[in-house]
């Protein structure tokens, strides 16, 4: 048990700085396509599009999250294996409280009260998951369930990529919840996952959870960076929590067999509930997103201020006032 919350606090690390430099690295590509007076950049209903999404992953910083989040796939994946679902996707999305926290540094954000409270009952809810958890349940589930599972992986993604190009930029909240999906069925697939223990190769490869895996993995990847560029951090991620961490807790202990200390079962229900909304709350309490300025003939403007000539990103300049995490936009 010691050994599997280590593992997951080190994936939840490992989540949270990622998604920070995600975002520098999707603001700075935004940043650079609006100084460009670029109309390649979103489609026709104000979303990214496909090439502005790819210049987002080629910026160093999108890139070393990347690997990060590689890095905390690996760990995620052994927490997985190692705790109950309800608890270890629980403790690898609280990696919503390093985003907070990295983001003052590196997003020059300044956070409120609201939502410092909210991550320390974010904090709290955790402990409280961990004292009654008890043995995860079995892997070893029928076929025909990594069928479904394959399934509503494609579902998930293939019909969340299209819904999420045509309603554009109001569609960010809604990526970072598909985005969960996809995480949380890469979850799941994980902790089902046949010719693992012990290995057996063509038993892997037949096995339509490996399949489920690597297309809710990437594609949630692809959702969570649309995300980062049409919306809010917080809002993002904290969309991707209640995703992430929901439907993978539920299945775990009605398919999985996950379990509570016995007599504990309420404080798992609370810690878990409590988990979840306080991850949201952090959004919630953000400050109101900032209104785009119009762009004017003495240049483009994004919603934090006249972009430099270089395509530079504003916040870059320590002298820049600092903005809530849930007010900080990509420029558009």
């Amino acid at each position: 048990m010691i050994i599997g919350l280590l593992t997951a606090v080190a994936a939840s690390a490992c989540y949270g700085t990622g998604s920070v430099l995600q975002a520098v690295g999707s603001r700075k590509s935004a940043r650079q396509e609006a100084a460009a007076a670029s109309t390649s950049g979103v489609t026709q209903h104000g979303g990214p599009s496909l090439s502005s999404t790819a210049k987002a992953a080629v910026t160093w910083e999108f890139m070393v999250g990347t690997v990060l989040d590689f890095i905390g796939f690996g760990l995620g994946a052994l927490a997985a294996r190692l705790l109950p679902l309800f608890l270890s996707q629980t403790v690898i999305s609280a990696n919503l409280v390093i985003t907070a926290v990295l983001s003052i540094k590196l997003l020059g954000i300044r956070l409120t009260r609201p939502e410092w409270a909210s991550i320390a009952v974010v904090c709290s809810a955790l402990v409280l998951l961990a004292t009654a958890a008890g043995p995860e349940g079995g892997g070893h589930t029928p076929i025909a369930g990594h069928w479904w599972l394959l399934a509503a992986s494609i579902a998930v993604i293939g019909g969340g990529t299209l819904i999420v190009r045509l309603m554009g930029g109001r569609a960010a909240i809604l990526a970072g919840l598909l985005s969960g999906l996809g995480f949380g069925a890469l979850g799941v697939g994980v902790r089902v996952l046949n010719g693992v223990e012990p290995f057996n190769l063509s038993s892997l490869l037949g096995d339509p959870a490996l399949y489920a895996i690597l297309i809710a993995g990437i594609g949630g990847m692809y959702l969570h960076t649309v995300a980062l560029q049409i919306g809010s951090v917080n809002g993002a991620t904290a969309a991707l929590v209640v995703g992430e961490t929901v439907v993978p807790g539920i299945l775990g202990v009605l398919w999985l067999g996950d379990s509570s200390r016995p007599g504990f079962a309420w404080v798992a229900v609370l810690g878990f509930v409590v988990a979840v909304a306080g991850a949201v709350a952090v959004a919630w309490f953000g400050e109101p997103e900032a209104e785009a300025v119009p762009a004017t003939a003495g240049g483009t403007h994004s919603p934090d201020g006249p972009l430099p000539e270089d395509g530079s990103a504003p916040g870059d300049d320590a002298q820049q006032p600092s903005q809530s995490l849930a007010g900080n936009r990509a420029g558009s």
